[in-house]
């Protein structure tokens, strides 16, 4: 598919999308994740009845590959067990969309996001504390322009996070002080980025679930290949090991704990 192609049926659900709405209830789970890098932001909301998504509703901000993926997820979650549902990939939803363009692929990783937190609400007030599986984190390997960059955007640690308000930054997932200096950066930016290497995070769960909840973009599956700029950080490289794709993401500064 060429990076602006879109198919009939991509088409088909921004121009007439499904179960757009919102649900409420003791029953109702709410998943809401939004990307500081594109400006998008989902919520999915869930009813559940004897562990059956019986009704699903979407609400988006952001462009059309958002809204299509949106309306795709709640059709193929609506009637499934919440442990069919929570199965479902970004590359589900693409395929069932019959492909999306690559630098849209991002679309349909919030859709399958917000699903998930959708469904961990769910359980959460329904008292069940189950954890899904978790990997941990993998040591990063060795970062082209790593040692290059070093106190010219890349920072192996930070003393005072307002020193980076607005600015676009990258963390690297090397485990729970990683995690909890992502949430605090969203305090002085918009633009933060966590990138981890597993499927799912290892992390405290107070706080897996605070980065979840907060504005923070979460990238699974993904590792740093390289950093590069003039002069200081610019952009990186990174590796999207679900795709096996490689692409370019524009930052201003990128911290490796």
């Amino acid at each position: 598919m060429k990076p602006t192609q879109y198919s009939d049926k991509v088409l088909n659900h921004f121009k007439d999308p499904r179960n757009v709405g919102t649900l409420e209830g003791d029953d109702v789970g709410v998943g809401r994740v939004g990307n500081p890098v594109c400006g998008d932001l989902m919520e999915i909301y869930i009813k559940v009845e004897n562990d059956v998504i019986e009704d699903v509703k979407f609400k988006t901000f952001g462009c059309g590959s958002a809204i299509a993926t949106a309306s795709m997820i709640t059709e193929l979650a609506k009637g499934k067990l919440l442990e069919e549902a929570e199965r479902i990939t970004r590359q589900d939803v693409a395929d069932e969309l019959d492909g999306l363009p690559p630098v849209k692929m991002h679309c349909s990783n919030l859709a399958a996001d917000a699903l998930k937190n959708a469904i961990e609400s769910y359980r959460e007030k329904q008292g069940d504390t189950r954890k899904g599986k978790t990997e941990e984190p993998a040591a990063p390997a060795e970062i082209a322009g790593k040692e290059e960059f070093l106190g010219k955007g890349v920072f192996a640690g930070v003393k005072d996070p307002a020193e980076l308000a607005d600015m676009r930054v990258l963390v690297v997932d090397t485990g729970d002080e990683a995690a909890k200096l992502a949430v605090e950066l969203t305090k002085h930016t918009p633009r933060v980025v966590f990138l981890t290497s597993g499927e799912s995070l290892s992390l405290e769960r107070e706080l897996r679930k605070a980065l979840e909840r907060s504005a923070v973009k979460i990238l699974y599956e993904s590792k740093l290949l390289s950093i590069g700029g003039a002069r200081e950080v610019e952009q990186v490289r990174i590796h999207d090991l679900n795709e096996d794709e490689e692409y370019d993401l524009f930052v201003d500064a990128v911290i490796i704990l």
